[in-house]
């Protein structure tokens, strides 16, 4: 064997050790993508709208009812308790989204789960972006519109807690549901979804 095959072999062999480090350490950290721009596996529509991926993020189209008020959502197939959540969105200045945790797939409202809200224009601004509807006022309110955000959520039993791009907004005790799926919600304007990724706690 000559000394360049025995170089390139010898680099190749690297490179798959690095490969089995690289993903032995992500597996390791508990963190399960539950939207990687790929595919949407994870997650049911609830049959108002079309859901499909556009440049990598989680779009909806073909709604069925136009009514200014009307979402669509795109619903975790599994049900979780405790977890960290992180997701990559964009919307438009006028959007009206949201993150849904705990919920009943058949009854999502801010009403029936805990509702972490993406709505810059919402006529009452204290459960606007970056808020828990009806349970924990955000002061000031963050704007999301016109650019890639995330969210940070943690729940912990009764404790909730919510990082918007990179600034605390809520943390807040409270014991309303205990256990449900998540919902993506695909209100008014332009909502882009492009990462979700899970930590069971």
């Amino acid at each position: 064997m000559g000394r360049w095959a025995t170089l390139t072999l010898a680099l190749l062999f690297a490179a798959v050790l690095t490969v089995r480090y690289v993903d032995t350490a992500s597996s390791q950290d508990g963190w399960t993508p539950l939207f990687d721009g790929k595919n949407i596996d994870q997650w049911d529509g609830d049959g108002s709208a079309t859901f499909k991926i556009e440049d990598g993020a989680i779009v909806a189209v073909d709604k069925k009812d136009t009514k200014p008020t009307a979402s669509s959502y795109l619903i975790s197939k599994k049900p979780y308790k405790d977890f960290m959540l992180r997701a990559e969105f964009w919307v438009s200045n006028d959007a009206n989204s949201g993150i849904f945790i705990r919920c009943n797939p058949k009854q999502i409202g801010a009403k029936t789960c805990y509702e972490f809200n993406i709505f810059d224009t919402r006529p009452d601004p204290t459960y606007g972006t970056g808020a828990i509807v009806y349970i924990a006022e955000v002061n000031p309110m963050p704007k999301a519109g016109g650019k890639w955000s995330t969210m940070d959520i943690t729940v912990k039993g009764r404790q909730l807690t919510l990082v918007f791009d990179g600034q605390k907004t809520v943390d807040v005790r409270n014991g309303l549901w205990d256990e449900g799926h998540i919902a993506l919600q695909f209100g008014t304007g332009t909502v882009k979804f492009r990462k979700v990724d899970i930590k069971p706690l």
